[in-house]
C-alpha cells in the first residue's frame, strides 16, 4: 500500500473516529464475552437490548443475564470510564505543558489523589450529606491541592516555569506522597488488605454504585476540557503566542489543571492508582492522528477506554482463576513506552542543540 495513502487514511478524521470507536466496541464486547463462562456476542447484544430498550431475551438463561448485567458489564463500563478519564487528563496535561512526558502519574496528581483516598480509608472519614461521595470528593480535593503545590513549587524554583522543572517537581512530590502512603500502611491494622488491594489498582467487584460515583465527575471534567480544546491548541504553541491570540492564559491554565485533576481524582477514587494510561494513549493518538486537541481529546477518550478494558481483561485471564491488579498490566506496558519517549526527547534535544 503506497505510503501517501496510508498517511492520508490515518490523517482523515472520519477514519480516525471510526477506528477508535471500532477499537472501543471490540474491547467492550471482548471484556463482556471472555471469562470462566463464555458469552456469545449475539447474546450480549440481546441482553443489552433487553435492559436498555425492553426487548425480549429470546430464551437466554437468567444466570447468564445476571453474569452480564450485574458483574461483567458494570466492570467493563467502569474500566472504560477510568481509562477515558486518565487518557483525557493526560492529553490535556501534555498539551498544556507542551511535553509528551506529562501525565497525571508523572505530575504527582495520581499520588495526591491516592493520599486523599487512603486517608478516607485509614481514618474512616465520612462527610455529612455526601456518604458515598466522600471518597471521590476527598480524592479530587487532594489531587487539586497537589497539582497546585507542584506548580507553585516549580515556579518558585525557576521563574521561567520550564516544563522540565514541573515534571521533575511532580516526580519528587509523587515519591514523597508515596512515602506518606507507606507510613499509613505501616500504621494500619485491619484495613491493611483493603488499602493495599486498592493501591494496586483494580475494577474488580465494583458494581453500578461505583459507576454512579465517577460518572458526574467524568462528564463534567471531560466536557470542560473539550470546550477548552481551541485554547489548548493555542497554548501548545507557547504562552506568548496564545496571549497574542486573545487567550487568557492564566485563567485557562488553571481551568485545565482543575478539570484534569477532577478526572484523575475521580478515577483514582474508584479504581486505585493506575499508571501510564494518561502517558501512553495521548502520545500514541498524537503520533497517528495529529496534535489538534479538538480531535485528540475525544479520540484519546475512546482509545483510553478501550485500552483499559483490554488491560483489565488480560489482568483477569492471564493467571485465571486468580487476578492480577490492573495497575501491574498498565505499568508493564507503560514503563518501556515512557523510557522510549524520554530517549526520543533527549535525542531531539541534542539535534536541536
Amino acid at each position: 500500500m503506497p505510503k501517501p495513502f496510508v498517511q492520508m487514511f490515518f490523517r482523515n478524521k472520519v477514519s480516525a473516529y471510526l477506528s477508535a470507536f471500532a477499537f472501543f466496541t471490540i474491547a467492550v464486547f471482548a471484556g463482556i464475552s471472555i471469562g470462566t463462562i463464555h458469552v456469545p456476542f449475539k447474546d450480549i447484544v440481546f441482553l443489552l437490548s433487553h435492559h436498555f430498550f425492553g426487548t425480549p431475551l429470546y430464551g437466554i438463561d437468567s444466570s447468564i443475564d445476571n453474569i452480564v448485567w450485574q458483574i461483567r458489564f458494570p466492570r467493563v463500563l467502569l474500566a472504560g470510564l477510568v481509562g477515558a478519564s486518565l487518557a483525557v487528563a493526560g492529553a490535556a496535561f501534555q498539551g498544556l505543558l507542551r511535553n509528551p512526558l506529562a501525565d497525571p502519574y508523572t505530575l504527582g496528581v495520581s499520588s495526591g489523589a491516592s493520599v486523599g483516598a487512603v486517608m478516607v480509608l485509614f481514618f474512616g472519614i465520612q462527610l455529612p450529606w455526601l456518604t458515598g461521595f466522600t471518597l471521590p470528593i476527598v480524592s479530587i480535593a487532594a489531587s487539586i491541592v497537589t497539582i497546585f503545590i507542584v506548580v507553585l513549587f516549580a515556579q518558585s524554583i525557576e521563574r521561567s516555569f520550564k516544563v522540565e522543572t514541573i515534571i521533575l517537581t511532580g516526580i519528587i512530590f509523587s515519591s514523597f506522597l508515596g512515602a506518606v502512603i507507606s507510613l499509613m500502611i505501616a500504621l494500619t491494622g485491619e484495613e491493611l488488605r483493603q488499602i493495599i488491594g486498592w493501591l494496586l489498582g483494580s475494577v474488580s467487584m465494583r458494581g453500578w454504585d461505583y459507576i454512579g460515583i465517577i460518572l458526574p465527575f467524568f462528564l463534567g471534567g471531560t466536557l470542560l476540557l473539550i470546550i477548552h480544546a481551541p485554547e489548548l491548541n493555542a497554548m501548545s504553541f507557547g504562552e506568548e503566542k496564545a496571549q497574542h491570540l486573545g487567550v487568557n492564559v492564566r485563567r485557562k491554565k488553571l481551568t485545565v489543571l482543575l478539570a484534569g485533576s477532577v478526572l484523575t481524582g475521580a478515577a483514582v477514587a474508584v479504581s486505585g492508582t493506575i499508571g501510564f494510561v494518561g502517558l501512553v494513549i495521548p502520545h500514541f493518538i498524537r503520533l497517528i492522528w495529529g496534535p489538534d486537541h479538538r480531535h485528540l481529546l475525544p479520540l484519546s477518550l475512546l482509545t483510553g477506554a478501550g485500552f483499559l478494558i483490554l488491560a483489565d481483561l488480560v489482568s483477569r485471564i492471564i493467571i485465571s482463576p486468580a487476578e492480577l491488579p490492573i495497575g501491574v498490566i498498565t505499568s508493564v506496558i507503560g514503563a518501556p513506552v515512557f523510557a522510549v519517549i524520554l530517549l526520543r526527547k533527549q535525542r531531539k534535544g541534542r539535534r536541536a542543540a
